[in-house]
């Protein structure tokens, strides 16, 4: 602008001798430019043309060479949250999806923090700290570690989630074992880096552990139990476990079903055979969802750092302990022969400090979340909503009993019962039922009234060999089941909805199959009373016909049946999608996500 607030041109890229026409086109267009950018500013979004083209091109995606105002690159990634499913209506997934405007803001000063540099930040670093020891404390850490005696902090560490956590401890336990293992048969450096350890998990791990098997180069011994179960056992572990064995993974609360792996059973066994061969095999509890719902559980068995060969524990502070995603925790009984392994000192950022994680340079805001969460709720808070959530997966689960099909159980539940176990409720279509559609052709039908539950078939994929494995004993890998976990933010009146919906996705899959089941015989039956006409057999032509009759009676009373209004059925790829002639449909690719891979539209 000048100085009387009019617009100036800025310089033209032409010299003197450039041609006149050119010189008014390139005016024009400059011109033309700053009249868009004056409109843009004063106009909203959608009267704007940047409204009237894809934001990225689908076919040659580049970097864009002008920005827009602020509030129309707000506008468009709320349009395309709102094409996404409504987290609040995801019961697939444990990630809290909550938050109140407080703990936003919170998250948002944590936005300005490396929480790596800890010279720079070091009050920060302290609200790690205290996270880190009330988490300890609650897990019922020993004081008396020297760690703790002379820094007054438990060994543990903040993570991005609980996979970073999960791989923190599993190295710690490959360098403890190492250690041991090299002083036990007097070798050398090079020559204990030969022998390959092995560490025992249960067949339903979460893919954290995947990521350590492949890249810490560590030989998995999967237990798998019975669908009954879901659990392993101590005699299980004694007959996987030998002098390479760098630890045992129990699971407090496995994604499928939310059962708790019986870590007070496993800790006499190891106890027992630490003992008699001279081994010093520890437990390290994946406790990604549980860790923050057993302590709340009264009776529950001890767990923690209460058993003796409890070395570390891990938990997602993002799940339910209510942070934001991107959480993680991780607290080892002592530094000595544990986190001093993958301890890492740091000095150039003006001072010296250790770092214990994979992740270098992140935010604050999981942390500064979490603390803000635990001041906020306190122990009789997670108590209370704990209790919330059990009760309301309590009520959900009895909905799925009460409903029946032809005199028997629709459902036959999978998880534990109404204690000691995750807020989850799993199940699966009654296999007696030998209903024409599966679970996943039910996850997508429920999707169809916003609702998302997790359908999957009863297998993973083996680490080592990448073939689909039954994940149980007992039953087949094809088997299909599905899972509804309940967050805090499911209220009761919610799941009450949910069942309902439930209820009434099966009775359309239900009419909706009988009619094409009636269709297809009707079909049939004409073109055979066609054939016995044209064969000259009359009377056996007239039987058929009889029976096209009734057919088209059952096809009419079907017709008049209740049905749930304003469900759209979308094609699945479960039982339907895989026998459906008329497609080209194929079989999910079932990851160790636990959730069908399978292709169908966005909600």
């Amino acid at each position: 602008m000048d100085d009387k607030g009019r617009a100036m041109i800025p310089p033209t890229s032409l010299d003197g001798g450039a041609n006149t026409e050119e010189l008014v086109r390139e005016l024009k267009t400059r011109i033309y430019e700053l009249e868009s950018r004056v409109a843009m500013g004063e106009q909203t979004y959608y009267a704007s043309d940047l409204a009237r083209c894809p934001v990225v091109s689908r076919d040659e995606p580049v970097f864009p060479q002008r920005g827009m105002p602020s509030r129309f690159a707000r506008q468009i990634i709320e349009d395309y949250h709102a094409m996404d499913c409504n987290e609040r209506l995801n019961t697939s997934s444990y990630v809290n999806v909550v938050f109140e405007p407080d703990e936003e803001a919170v998250a948002a000063l944590g936005m300005r923090i490396n929480i790596a540099d800890q010279t720079v930040y070091p009050v920060t670093f302290e609200v790690h700290d205290h996270v880190v020891n009330m988490i300890a404390h609650l897990w019922n850490a020993p004081r008396d570690s020297k760690v703790f005696v002379e820094t007054g902090v438990h060994a543990g560490a903040g993570t991005v989630g609980s996979t970073e956590a999960c791989l923190l401890a599993g190295l710690a336990l490959k360098f403890r074992w190492r250690a041991w293992y090299r002083a036990k048969h007097g070798l050398s450096e090079a020559e204990v880096r030969r022998e390959y350890p092995n560490i025992v998990i249960s067949s339903m791990y979460q893919a954290a552990w995947e990521k350590l098997f492949r890249y810490m180069d560590i030989e998995p011994r999967l237990i798998h139990p019975t669908h009954k179960t879901m659990t392993i056992s101590g005699d299980q572990v004694e007959s996987m476990v030998d002098d390479h064995t760098i630890g045992v993974v129990c699971i407090m609360g496995n994604h499928y079903s939310g059962h708790y792996d019986p870590v007070w059973e496993v800790n006499d066994v190891l106890e027992r055979m630490n003992k008699e061969k001279g081994w010093q095999i520890g437990i390290h509890v994946d406790a990604a969802s549980g860790g923050f719902i057993a302590p709340f559980q009264k009776g529950l068995q001890p767990w923690d750092f209460r058993l003796k060969n409890v070395l570390s524990i891990s938990a997602s502070g993002h799940k339910f302990g209510e942070s934001v995603c991107g959480t993680g925790w991780v607290v080892w009984r002592a530094k000595e022969d544990l986190s001093e392994h993958i301890a890492i000192s740091v000095s150039y950022l003006g001072g010296n400090a250790d770092s214990y994680t994979l992740n270098f340079s992140r935010p604050a805001s999981g942390i500064m979340v979490q603390f803000y969460k635990i001041l906020r709720m306190g122990h009789q808070g997670y108590a209370n909503k704990a209790a919330n959530q059990m009760e309301t997966a309590r009520v959900l689960r009895e909905r799925l009993r009460s409903m029946t099909y032809r005199g028997k159980p629709r459902f036959v539940l999978l998880d534990y019962g109404d204690h000691f176990c995750l807020p989850v409720v799993a199940a699966m279509l009654n296999p007696e039922l030998s209903l024409p559609y599966d679970d996943i052709d039910l996850q997508h039908t429920i999707s169809d009234d916003y609702w998302y539950v997790s359908g999957y078939r009863m297998q993973y994929h083996n680490p080592m060999t990448e073939e689909a494995v039954p994940l149980f004993t007992d039953i087949a890998g094809e088997q299909s089941m599905f899972r509804v976990v309940v967050k805090s933010n499911m209220t009761m009146e919610m799941a009450l909805c949910l069942g309902n919906v439930i209820e009434r996705a099966c009775g359309w899959l239900d009419g909706h199959l009988v009619d094409e089941q009636l269709s297809m015989f009707e079909r049939d039956l004409k073109e055979l009373r066609f054939e016995l006409e044209e064969e000259n057999l009359p009377e056996k032509a007239e039987e058929v016909r009889l029976l096209e009759k009734q057919s088209t009676a059952l096809s009419s009373q079907m017709s008049t049946a209740t049905r749930a209004p304003g469900i759209r059925r979308r094609d699945t790829l479960g039982v339907q999608g895989l026998h459906r002639s008329a497609t080209s449909a194929t079989r999910g690719s079932f990851k160790r996500t636990g959730t069908a891979r399978v292709a169908h539209a966005p909600c």
